[in-house]
């Protein structure tokens, strides 16, 4: 409701900070869970939704395509789906990404959701740019319509992703890396925010009960909400 307020003009779940917000480390969040939480999120705002939906739950019943149809039947705008598997600790080899990828597709043409394949190499430790390339570029062949390489700041690779790969490209937005302006100019198309703004928020959070601890007050060069844009966003 405050994004909505500010003026955005679409949302995004992010998997980190809604499993800290049960506290739970991510990737640990149940496909009901998740369901639940965009179904929340989507009635309290005519926002479109884009929804974090990790490997989209290819364990569980129905595996990939139940995991689209819930979401859609929840409210979501979109989703993505991703080759880090938790379990494993490792990118998924390649093969299996395109196949639980192509299911993903199918489901989402079907039921009308907009489907952005991640590929995780560069938020996961693996430093191989061409492998990158060849996910992304396997993803878009198989028809989604958005790719994702979460992790990448260099503003070349990011050009050369945006030049190759087949598909409209997404970027995620990263302290000290390339601002929206850079980003924009490059031909990205999409921006995401991953967990920064929860991130941001659970530290000055933090922050603030840290010093009512050891100084006994609640210390106001805090950000507080204002007035005017509370009654804005937490309207009846």
């Amino acid at each position: 409701r405050l994004l909505a307020a500010l003026g955005f003009d679409a949302l995004a779940t992010t998997s980190a900070g809604f499993a800290a917000s049960l506290g739970q480390l991510d990737m640990t969040v149940t496909r009901d869970q998740l369901v639940d939480h965009v179904r929340t999120i989507a009635v309290a705002t005519d926002l479109p939704l884009n929804v974090d939906a990790e490997r989209c739950f290819p364990d569980q019943p129905g595996g990939i395509t139940r995991t689209v149809e819930l979401l859609s039947e929840a409210g979501a705008a979109g989703c993505s789906i991703e080759d880090w598997n938790p379990v494993d600790q490792r990118i998924e080899p390649i093969e299996t990404a395109v196949e639980r990828v192509v299911e993903a597709v199918t489901a989402a043409k079907r039921v009308g959701l907009v489907l952005t394949a991640r590929a995780e190499n560069h938020i996961r430790g693996v430093d191989d740019f061409e492998d990158t390339i060849l996910r992304v570029t396997s993803y878009a062949a198989a028809g989604v319509d958005c790719v994702y390489a979460p992790g990448l700041t260099d503003l070349a690779k990011i050009k050369r992703l945006v030049d190759e790969s087949g598909a409209p490209v997404n970027i995620l937005l990263l302290p000290g890396g390339p601002t929206v302006a850079q980003l924009t100019d490059l031909g990205v198309r999409r921006i995401s925010l991953g967990s920064g703004l929860s991130n941001i928020a659970f530290g000055a959070f933090a922050k603030a009960a840290k010093r009512l601890l050891e100084e006994g007050v609640l210390g106001t060069d805090e950000p507080f909400l204002t007035r005017d844009l509370s009654k804005k966003a937490f309207r009846s």
